[in-house]
């Protein structure tokens, strides 16, 4: 094909080899050539019909099966060890960590929870705990309670996990997950492993971008009416979307509130707090929630079911006009 000036026009398609390889060749002036030879043609939009493809998945990447979500469609199911300890710091520590319209809770308002859990978790057709890297996962969160118009509710504040599915799950139901490495002893009817029984003794760590965050240790005492009282509510959590066109500005700017649909368990067992330590790190904020009392610590093997929650607060929504004073005339 020639495309110098004066040449003959060639055919209205040319092969990629003669556009992009070939020192003769020259994209640009082929493109010109090209375009020139192409007639013209006037299309009606209301003529044209595209066939899109449906897409499938609950969350991303969205396909044409949908097998490819990285999450699955709720209800999901837990099975899990939790292992808790509860503690009070200074309330403002607390109440630095609460958006707007939140508060403290009225009660105690400087107890905070930190919470390691060792998770197998699944959809409804329990598929994932049959290929288990597809439904096991450890996290460790921290826990403060917070009040909605005279409503207590508990908040999880910082939380770490150690899969990309868990992450994900955060990003809908709003807790606000990192990835992190976390260890806690397993318990075991057999061998040196420690029992769900009075003196059996756990130990937990939390570390983030190659930085040690927590570590705790514990002694099981006694059984105990519940695992503690800070993470006893349901969960208010954000959710956010930022304008992709102003980042200063929120799509999305939500308070929901969640929490287990059903919900079942083993004995909780009362712990001595043998040890427990949070460390500093140039990007985490937890060592400000450094406890200044231990209450105690709590040890439960657990059974849930997450299946959604309900609007609490829409920051975004247009505040509802204050009546005007109404002056009685005579």
């Amino acid at each position: 094909m020639t495309t110098g000036r004066g040449a003959a026009r060639g055919p209205a398609i040319a092969r990629l080899g003669d556009v992009y390889g070939g020192e003769e060749a020259r994209p640009h002036r082929c493109a010109l050539t090209l375009m020139s030879s192409v007639p013209r043609i006037h299309l009606d939009p209301n003529d044209l019909e595209v066939d899109v493809p449906a897409q499938h998945g609950f969350f991303g990447p969205r396909s044409a099966r949908g097998s490819a979500a990285l999450l699955p469609e709720p209800p999901w199911h837990y099975s899990g060890d939790l292992l808790t300890i509860e503690y009070r710091v200074n309330p403002d520590r607390v109440r630095e960590l609460l958006p707007d319209p939140l508060e403290p809770a009225p009660e105690d308002p400087g107890a905070v929870a930190f919470i390691w859990a060792d998770w197998q978790s699944c959809a409804a057709d329990k598929a994932q705990l049959l290929d288990p890297v597809l439904g096991q996962y450890k996290e460790a969160f921290v826990v403060v309670r917070c009040s909605y118009r005279g409503e207590t509710f508990s908040r999880c504040v910082f939380i770490w996990v150690d899969s990309d599915f868990a992450i994900a799950r955060g990003l809908h139901q709003g807790y606000p997950k990192k990835l992190g490495s976390i260890h806690m002893t397993r318990p075991h009817p057999y061998g040196p492993a420690p029992r769900v029984a009075p003196g059996g003794r756990f130990g937990a760590s939390l570390a983030a971008a190659d930085r040690r965050l927590a570590e705790a240790r514990i002694t099981l005492l006694e059984e105990s009416p519940a695992n503690g009282f800070v993470n006893a509510h349901p969960m208010a959590h954000n959710r956010f979307v930022r304008a992709i066109d102003d980042p200063s500005r929120f799509r999305l700017d939500e308070i929901i509130v969640t929490g287990s649909a059903r919900a079942e368990g083993g004995p909780a067992f009362r712990a001595r707090v043998d040890r427990f330590q949070l460390f500093a790190a140039p990007t985490e904020e937890l060592d400000r929630l450094a406890p200044e009392e231990i209450i105690s610590g709590y040890y439960r093997q657990v059974g849930v079911v997450w299946d959604g929650g309900r609007l609490l607060h829409d920051n975004l929504a247009v505040p509802e006009p204050v009546p005007a004073e109404v002056t009685e005339h005579v």
